[in-house]
């Protein structure tokens, strides 16, 4: 029946299908709210809060408390470690997911299961069908760049691994892309292989071999793109060596996967020559994907909040091609889908599903300069404001979300700052603001993610007047100093002079216009910004650890704001500043 139901996928059924639940969409999240108190009201948790049939949103707001995941954390623990009784959801947990852990270097577990692939697919449908009316995409194939994390069981026997390594295992992934007809061009040794620098080079090759059917090229992140084409530059020789003869390079040892490959792999000399041509004739790799790919219709993948830094480089290898963003949701589920594709993703906005979860938020608006640094999920504000509901946001404010969803997680702080744009029907656009705990703070001063990005971007324009760009950064406090002070990171693809650094690091200081670090630092309560430059390739090996750690590479966000409890990454970047400037802004 299912397949079936794949086969018979039709775009603009599932359009109307999403307007018939945008209409109402307060009466939708309601009647959700109600199936998953019903579904789960036997459980210990939802018990402990007597709710005793009280499924209205009402009392569940004054019976049930706002949670962080430290909260839940006691009841996670006995469900990894094998209590298979109803804890958190009536039916039984039977997989774990690994958040990313980018701040603290520590990844969290989160219960998955089939509800949350099931609304998995729903956001995939609706937004590609939207997708589909703006770039109508024929009978073709995707080169997505997408990776399986090493998956392992834990102590209690459930498979755990990252949420894409969940959802590429699930058998509707690949029923849904094929349905929506794009199925993806690498064979699944690739995609599942333990080796991500013999997968990310055999992606590359099945995406030349079938460059002419190639209509999407896609990641999860706009960083894991970046990384694909930024390693083309160093091995499209070989890779057409490799079409031109017909053999597999030698750097490929993995068995499975030199065997999948050889069942697609055959001598092309025509089709060498052919991307050969066009490599050599591009001017310093602009324009490399259309180059590549011809009949590509557009670029997709998450590219807002702290991957936006990466639009710069990837525009240049798109020249004219779109860029879209993909949806909004984060390792404890989805949120909401881009259904206005035509927006450029710095301005892309998110309909929230209503019929996925039971969404709150937290208002922002007068209390966004008190946050406090939730890294340790203990700390919150005093007389924080009441959540309302979807239904009652207002346009132009600012909120954080809390998530009620189909896998246990009630009333729980996703820890993301939203901005409320619009509404689809009854339903809210969203535009992600930024984290709210990535914050860089000494002492009356609150700088957020998205304050470092434009501190970073400001600063970087000096830079590209040298023809030389910010391949990636990130930033700490450190209080090892008195005063304390700002430390930014930075990797650049060249060299530049001390005079031009210098300038930088003022830029990046003065770019922070916070009021509270403004005035602290004319006071020198905060002490000046400091400006490192590390050698070139410490992100690819930030990458690596935490790929080592278990994380997917199409999972991995670098750390815009280091914790202090992530010991490795800073030691990474210890090792490898090679030049470091101090403002004299102030």
């Amino acid at each position: 029946m299912l397949e079936k139901v794949e086969k018979a996928f039709d775009p603009e059924e599932f359009i109307e299908e999403f307007e018939g639940l945008t209409r109402d969409a307060g009466r939708v999240q309601n009647e959700t709210l109600k199936k998953i108190l019903e579904e789960n009201q036997g459980t210990e948790y939802l018990q402990k809060w007597g709710l005793n049939g009280k499924y209205d949103p009402k009392s569940f707001a004054e019976l049930v408390p706002i949670v962080t995941h430290k909260d839940l954390e006691p009841y996670i623990r006995r469900i990894v470690d094998g209590d298979g009784s109803p804890i958190l959801t009536g039916k039984p947990i039977k997989s774990i997911t690994l958040s990313s852990g980018t701040t603290q270097g520590k990844p969290k577990f989160v219960p998955f299961n089939d509800d949350l692939v099931e609304s998995t697919m729903q956001i995939y449908k609706t937004s590609f069908s939207f997708r589909n009316r703006e770039y109508p995409i024929r009978s073709g194939k995707a080169l997505q760049f997408i990776y399986s994390s090493k998956q392992f069981m834990t102590s209690g026997g459930l498979p755990a691994g990252t949420a894409t390594t969940n959802v590429y295992r699930s058998s509707q992934y690949k029923k849904t892309m094929k349905a929506m007809q794009t199925p993806y061009c690498s064979p699944d040794e690739v995609i599942f292989g333990p080796d991500f620098h013999q997968s990310l080079y055999c992606h590359l090759l099945c995406g030349l071999i079938s460059r002419d059917d190639i209509q999407v090229v896609s990641s999860t992140f706009a960083h894991s793109i970046v990384h694909a084409f930024r390693t083309f530059e160093q091995v499209w020789e070989e890779l057409c060596n490799d079409i031109r003869v017909g053999v597999l390079s030698s750097r490929i040892t993995v068995p499975s996967i030199r065997t999948a490959m050889s069942k697609l792999l055959k001598p092309n000399p025509d089709l060498a020559a052919i991307i050969h041509e066009k490599c050599s004739r591009l001017s310093n790799w602009y324009g490399l994907i259309p180059a590549l790919f011809p009949n590509a219709k557009y670029i997709y993948g998450i590219m807002t909040g702290s991957m936006e830094h990466y639009l710069i480089k990837l525009r240049h290898y798109a020249e004219d091609l779109p860029l879209l963003s993909a949806d909004y949701g984060s390792s404890e589920g989805w949120i909401g889908a881009n259904v206005t594709p035509n927006l450029p993703p710095e301005l892309a906005t998110f309909a929230v599903l209503p019929n996925i979860g039971y969404f709150e938020f937290i208002p922002l608006s007068q209390n966004l300069n008190n946050l406090s640094d939730e890294g340790s999920d203990s700390t919150f504000i005093m007389l924080e404001p009441k959540p309302v509901g979807l239904s009652e946001v207002k346009i132009g404010e600012e909120y954080e979300i809390l998530v009620t969803n189909f896998a246990g997680l009630y009333r729980y702080r996703l820890g993301d700052v939203v901005k409320v744009m619009g509404f689809h029907n009854s339903t809210p656009n969203l535009q992600f603001v930024c984290r709210r705990n990535l914050l860089l703070t000494i002492n009356i001063d609150k700088n957020t993610e998205r304050d470092l990005q434009l501190s970073v971007e400001s600063a970087a324009k000096l830079l590209a007047a040298e023809k030389i760009e910010v391949v990636d950064f990130t930033s700490r406090v450190d209080l090892t100093t008195d005063p304390g002070h700002y430390v930014i990171y930075w990797e650049i693809s060249g060299e530049a002079n001390d005079d031009i650094l210098r300038e930088c690091c003022n830029c990046l200081d003065k770019s922070f216009v916070d009021a509270g670090y403004m005035s602290a630092r004319k006071v020198n309560a905060i002490g000046a910004l400091e400006l490192r430059v590390l050698r070139r390739g410490t992100f690819h090996e930030i990458l690596e650890n935490s790929v080592g750690m278990g994380c997917a590479v199409n999972q991995f966000k670098t750390p815009r704001c280091v914790g202090a409890g992530n010991c490795r990454v800073l030691q990474i970047l210890s090792n490898n500043v090679v030049k470091n400037y101090f403002s004299t802004a102030y």
